[in-house]
């Protein structure tokens, strides 16, 4: 068995976060290293690290709108982020009502 193809970007299904110990939020500043800035839609903005899985596999710029799983302690001020959603993906998300029209990307 090989990759599956892909004819599109459209096809991919977005990763959706788990409502438990996940939760969406827009990158606001880059600051160095592997560490961004992160709005979260549960209020709360927290200083978050890229993870090493993803670290030099996806790029994350201003406004993308990314999946931080906040950390067990510090969690209001702390977390990771596990997930960056694409242009195609954070429209689909706005369509189906996970994220509000305000949202940037």
């Amino acid at each position: 068995m090989g990759k599956r193809k892909v004819l599109s970007e459209s096809f991919i299904k977005p990763r959706l976060p788990n409502r438990e110990y996940e939760v969406l939020g827009i990158a606001e500043k880059l600051l160095g290293y592997d560490r961004i800035m992160v709005r979260c839609f549960d209020g709360v903005t927290r200083l978050c690290r890229i993870r090493g899985k993803m670290k030099r596999r996806a790029w994350i710029r201003v406004n993308d709108i990314v999946i931080v799983s906040p950390w067990d302690f510090q969690s209001d001020t702390r977390g990771d982020i596990t997930y960056r959603y694409r242009r195609n993906q954070a429209d689909w998300l706005r369509q189906n009502g996970y994220l509000n029209a305000t949202a940037t990307f």
